[in-house]
């Protein structure tokens, strides 16, 4: 027999169990304001993609360890709320929950939940909050940034403190489950993605004919090649271009992806605006672009438009088949070629400039057998980049069901089956 359900008077749940209560989160938490004076705790915590981690105290850059006494002690079940910087950011969790007595910076507001209530069913309540972006729409002043005073006024609703914890056990299968299925479909995206890269790296050093004579490349990473092909420097088979921009032209970006389009196509947020554009250079529809410093992580493509790029695009020319040359390159970043190569101090960068792709060794099939190789990857690209669709589409409905379980739990629209 369904429970009675009356509204709650809270927008964002709207009806609840008419045996439920709600509270002010005043009502519900006190605030935890606990110094670390004098370093008498060392384990470092931090508010990570919802979770509460831990951090080595002594690897912790640019900190000493007397800059740690101005932390908040916390214990295991507290609940940490990230509050600051609302404006910039609407993706991130929020809301966290501790396993474990330790310190996180007090720029964090940690709270703590009263005796006649479960850490583990308000952590989810608050978290179900949080999802819904319900915390942005209380932001206020210039950083948007929220604190215990605003927080206490929340409204909280809450079960008999037995219905908490049912619901709090269950969510803890429910979700676990959840994930498992999850953490399975990343894996499987991971190694279609490294199937990519491996038969990226076959067919444009070994070639797809087959079994044939082979020799030594003299290139450490490669090995041997097709004995009939060629080896050339970049600076004989590429040219670097300077085109000209058009008042009506599009900024133009090469993403870690290889997509390189107009920013416009895919999206225009995250970015820096340059305002004068000094140094911009026309791009073309089929022209070759290396991103100077993301070409290592495989920002390397052929434009799909036409616009203008920074001059920190490679914009490139070939007499070869301009698809073997990106696939080559891809190839290289794939391996860590660019890193090893990599003579700055910024940590996973390069510098994947003109003056290095020019003395670079590459394979030189002839143009039919070049031809021969971008259309095979493509199609088979083309069939793993469908897989990994699918999967990623499998994956973001996962994560959806999640939420959607973790609301109709913690706001009484379901029922804890008996048998749980």
């Amino acid at each position: 027999m369904a429970r009675e359900m009356k509204d709650s008077g809270i927008e964002w749940i709207g009806a609840k169990p008419a045996t439920w209560q709600v509270a002010l989160a005043s009502q519900v938490f006190s605030q935890v304001k606990c110094k670390n004076t004098g370093l008498v705790e060392k384990n470092l915590l931090s508010l990570s993609y919802g979770k509460i981690k831990r951090k080595s105290i002594d690897a912790t850059a640019g900190l000493l360890p007397e800059n740690f006494d101005g932390y908040n002690i916390i214990e295991r079940d507290d609940i940490v709320l990230r509050l600051t910087d609302l404006q910039n950011d609407h993706k991130s969790l929020r809301v966290g929950r501790t396993t474990e007595r330790g310190i996180i910076t007090s720029a964090y507001l940690s709270i703590r939940p009263s005796k006649n209530y479960d850490s583990q069913f308000l952590y989810y309540y608050l978290h179900s909050f949080d999802i819904c972006k319900g915390l942005y729409g209380m932001g206020s002043g210039v950083r948007q940034g929220l604190n215990w005073d605003d927080i206490k006024r929340l409204q909280i609703l809450v079960p008999p403190q037995s219905e908490q914890q049912q619901i709090a056990s269950f969510l803890d299968r429910k979700c676990a489950e959840i994930d498992s299925v999850i953490a399975d479909t990343q894996r499987t995206i991971e190694e279609y993605k490294k199937l990519k890269q491996t038969i990226i790296t076959e067919a444009v050093t070994k070639g797809i004919r087959g079994e044939r004579p082979m020799k030594d490349s003299g290139i450490e990473w490669i090995g041997e090649i097709p004995e009939d092909w060629d080896i050339k420097k970049g600076k004989w088979i590429l040219s670097l271009l300077d085109q000209p921009v058009f008042q009506d032209d599009g900024v133009i970006t090469c993403f870690r992806d290889g997509e390189v389009t107009l920013r416009s196509k895919r999206r225009e947020d995250g970015f820096t605006i340059s305002l004068q554009e000094a140094g911009y250079q026309g791009i073309n529809v089929g022209d070759l672009v290396v991103h100077g410093m993301d070409g290592f992580a495989g920002a390397i493509g052929i434009s799909d438009s036409r616009g203008k790029g920074t001059p920190v695009l490679n914009v490139l020319d070939s007499t070869q088949n301009k698809r073997y040359i990106m696939y080559y390159l891809r190839s290289m970043a794939y391996n860590g070629v660019f890193l090893a190569l990599a003579t700055g101090i910024r940590v996973r960068s390069c510098d994947t400039n003109w003056n290095k792709l020019k003395e670079l060794p590459y394979p030189k099939p002839s143009i039919d057998e070049q031809e021969e190789i971008a259309s095979f990857i493509d199609n088979k690209i083309q069939l793993l980049d469908e897989l990994i669709e699918k999967k990623e589409t499998l994956r973001i409905e996962l994560e959806n069901y999640k939420k959607s379980v973790i609301y109709e739990y913690v706001t009484g629209k379901k029922e804890v089956p008996v048998c749980q």
